[in-house]
């Protein structure tokens, strides 16, 4: 209070209708957590899912549906994003929008959807995420968990590892244990137990793939794959090799998504090289780090520009974010907002604040 008469109340209300484009990859989960936290926040939804999944997208609305939403809070569409998904967002009584999926698509969003006034915009919009290997590092530890993260779920994750800066020290040792690693990976139908890599996505996925193994194989050194799989299974999807290719630091390689199972790896002289190299993509979402020195961990978390950090994560160096134990925020071109998904900041995106002053005179 400021004077004896006045009550003044703080609250957060929901804007309204939020449009929601989920991408391919996690169908179920990427879409839930976007329209969930919508929903929770008193808004309602128009959702979109990708035009590769819309199953999951229809599975989704009759789970809201059948759990007692009411008809109108939670709105399914799908088709193509250009005929759908623009109109979805550029119509005026859409209040916000959140979306996740290519940072090109993304940007044209954020420029054009607050041009009349400020809208809310959250996007999360991948990555070109690298693990950094130190002279001090477990090398079986950052083996497995670079394998790991370059090649769960064909790399077409937007957290997955998809360069790799190995201290000249180290590096020898390091490349031979993860090709040697990544060579015994299962290929085949994603459906049985024991496969851990199935197909990319479509077409135009696999056909980008054959466009980065041919520069790969001018540019670079090819050390696994840099082929499709073909044969038997094979034959009846977009079946491509785990490629692991060591490149000059200038490389494009370094800089540019391409949300593939395509690792690059480079050779540096300093920790400070690594990060400097490592910072230089547009993009700053997950980063992994392998080192047992105290000093070096600390140096990491200060320069790294990425919201998602991992250090001597076996199980993945870039990926497994988990929804309320570490948050999945992007930086740079990765991200609008600098609050994450599955963070404690994430759902109060969804309203705007309002100030309530009652004054009682008499």
């Amino acid at each position: 209070k400021i004077t004896p008469i006045e009550t003044n109340t703080d609250v957060l209300r929901p804007f309204g209708t939020f449009v929601c484009i989920a991408p391919f990859n996690f169908p179920l989960a990427l879409s839930t957590g976007m329209s969930s936290a919508a929903l929770v926040a008193g808004n309602t939804v128009v959702y979109k899912p990708a035009q590769d999944t819309p199953w999951t997208g229809l599975k989704l609305y009759e789970c809201y549906r059948d759990a007692g939403i009411p008809a109108g809070v939670f709105n399914f569409v799908t088709g193509k994003g250009s005929v759908i998904g623009d109109p979805l967002w550029q119509h005026p009584m859409t209040d916000g929008i959140v979306f996740t999926g290519s940072k090109e698509v993304g940007l044209h969003m954020y420029a054009q959807f607050s041009a009349k006034w400020v809208k809310p915009c959250l996007l999360e919009l991948g990555g070109k995420n690298p693990a950094i290997v130190m002279d001090s590092a477990d090398l079986e530890m950052a083996a497995e968990g670079v394998m790991r993260s370059a090649f769960g779920l064909q790399g077409q994750k937007c957290s997955a590892c998809s360069k790799v800066y190995v201290h000249k020290a180290v590096a020898d040792a390091f490349i031979e244990k993860l090709v040697a690693k990544s060579k015994l990976l299962k290929c085949g139908d994603p459906t049985e137990k024991d496969v851990y890599f199935g197909p990319v996505i479509n077409e135009r996925a696999a056909k980008k793939f054959d466009q980065a193994a041919a520069q790969a194989k001018k540019e670079a050194k090819v050390l696994l794959g840099g082929e499709r799989l073909k044969g038997g299974l094979f034959d009846k999807g977009w079946f491509v090799a785990p490629t692991i290719v060591q490149a000059p630091l200038d490389s494009n390689f370094f800089t540019e998504e391409l949300f593939l199972p395509f690792l690059t790896v480079g050779v540096v002289d300093s920790l400070d090289q690594a990060l400097t190299e490592g910072n230089k993509a547009e993009y700053g979402l997950t980063a992994g780090f392998y080192s047992k020195k105290q000093e070096d961990i600390e140096e990491f978390w200060d320069r790294i520009e990425a919201g998602v950090t991992y250090v001597n994560k076996r199980s993945g160096a870039t990926t497994g974010a988990w929804p309320g134990a570490q948050s999945f925020c992007g930086w740079k071109g990765s991200g609008s907002t600098g609050k994450g998904g599955c963070g404690p900041y994430y759902v109060a995106q969804f309203m705007r604040e309002q100030s309530r002053c009652l004054i009682k005179e008499g």
